[in-house]
């Protein structure tokens, strides 16, 4: 927006005037005039906390309060990115996945890992994706922590260090992660549940079609229980239309009285076998996993990678889940990152207005837009329990994205690499990490 713009967000009260806001975002803007989807605002801010937030022209600046006009510019809530891989990320330049798929990203990313996971490997990847995330608008991430027996007592106080570091910056969450066979073995999960309390992080793991997945799931839902820990599972990720963890869990959060729990949502992501299986499969799952509260988290870009490739051939079945079919029946979803820049998915920055934007294209969240940028923001917020992210209301941080784009193609269309982002009502230093800084882990 411009070096004045900077300079004027350091006052200590000032209004962003005629801002366009997606209408799904923000609160008391019943009766305003609505166009796309889209409303204008003025948005008061008041030492660092949105103060007001008021149809455009409705409210006069009061004396004392700096006028910001943005001339239809679109403000967002910064984001909030439900699943990323933080451990794992920008190991591609040293351990590149050999033909792009999943068993060679599975192969190479544990090679790595027993090979160059120290502390101080993980920390330097972890804080260069922090730092990207961070210029680019998130404010609140969940990652998953490879959990293995080996690397627990590595990479868990690193995520532990790194929050409290990254406090006010970046609100972290944590979740652990291994396969369901590995979750099974004696010993293993009073050990992982004793770590994720110890840390304030959560129980997950990978369910896939093995003969341990129902007494996995038994075990993995008592020592949750019992140790007051959320859950968020990796479920499906496959087209094997035989691939049905996503119901099983469904059934054990059911069974076990989940919803009433008062540990918060489960969160599943992936569950890409719905994609392939028969109607009326689909139908009873999504039913169960409506019944059981659940919330859904799909990984767009990293799934479009990652399913149906087959040398020489072009992909046909993307592998993206039934968002809109889920929407409708109330159940809770979202998109988030997932893995950036190793074996899982060679791409990707940790740039959630670009994940949306992708979403928006590969999965339709448009004609109309209605809320989906919700599944960007506030639903995953309220589906992690980042409390006050995702919304722009009175009494919240004002931790705002402002770009130059006025409606939805606009957005949409560009990377609105010239962003502003806003955090505690003053513009941040957007300049990314060079990936040299990586270099001498490669070296």
């Amino acid at each position: 927006m411009g070096s004045g713009f900077l300079a004027l967000t350091a006052a200590a009260r000032y209004r962003l005037m005629d801002a366009t806001v997606p209408a799904a975002l923000v609160e008391g803007a019943g009766g305003w005039p609505v166009r796309d989807d889209l409303v204008r605002a003025d948005i008061l801010v008041v030492d660092g906390i949105v103060a007001a937030v008021d149809a455009a022209g409705a409210v006069p600046t009061a004396p004392g309060v700096v006028p910001v006009l943005i001339d239809g510019s679109m403000v967002l809530p910064c984001f909030v990115d439900a699943h990323t891989h933080l451990d794992k990320g920008h190991i591609w330049p040293r351990t590149p996945n050999p033909d792009g798929t999943f068993p060679g990203a599975l192969a190479a990313v544990a090679a790595d890992r027993a090979a160059h996971w120290s502390a101080a490997d993980v920390e330097a990847r972890m804080t260069f994706a922090l730092k990207s995330a961070f210029a680019y608008g998130t404010a609140a991430i969940r990652t998953h922590i490879d959990s293995l027996p080996a690397q627990i007592d590595i990479s868990w106080p690193v995520f532990a260090a790194l929050r409290e570091a990254w406090r006010g910056r970046v609100d972290l969450q944590a979740s652990s992660l291994c396969g369901i066979d590995v979750a099974v073995e004696e010993g293993y999960l009073p050990r992982i549940a004793a770590v994720a309390s110890r840390f304030g992080g959560g129980l997950g793991c990978v369910t896939y079609m093995s003969p341990n997945l129902p007494g996995g799931l038994e075990a993995i839902f008592s020592t949750a229980r019992e140790a007051g820990l959320p859950l968020d599972f990796h479920v499906d990720e496959t087209l094997d239309p035989g691939a049905h963890s996503l119901r099983l869990i469904a059934e054990a959060a059911i069974r076990h009285g989940w919803s009433s729990a008062g540990l918060g949502r489960i969160v599943v992501g992936h569950c890409c076998s719905l994609s392939a299986q028969p109607e009326a499969e689909v139908e009873r799952t999504l039913d169960l996993v409506a019944e059981a509260g659940i919330a859904v988290v799909s990984l767009p870009m990293c799934n479009m990678y990652l399913q149906d490739r087959r040398a020489g051939l072009t992909p046909r079945r993307r592998g993206v889940t039934l968002l809109h079919e889920m929407k409708a029946r109330g159940i809770p979803v979202m998109v988030a990152s997932d893995n950036t820049r190793d074996p899982f998915y060679a791409y990707g920055d940790l740039d959630m207005l670009e994940t949306y934007r992708e979403a928006t294209r590969i999965l339709h969240f448009d004609h109309p837009v209605g809320d989906w940028p919700r599944a960007a923001t506030a639903t995953p917020a309220e589906a992690c329990g980042f409390a006050g992210r995702g919304r722009i209301a009175a009494g919240t941080a004002a931790d705002l994205v402002v770009v130059r784009g006025r409606t939805w193609t606009e957005l949409l269309s560009r990377p609105q690499s010239d962003r502003t982002v806003i955090r505690a009502g003053r513009a941040i230093d957007t300049t990314l990490p060079d990936y040299r800084d990586l270099d001498t882990l490669w070296s």
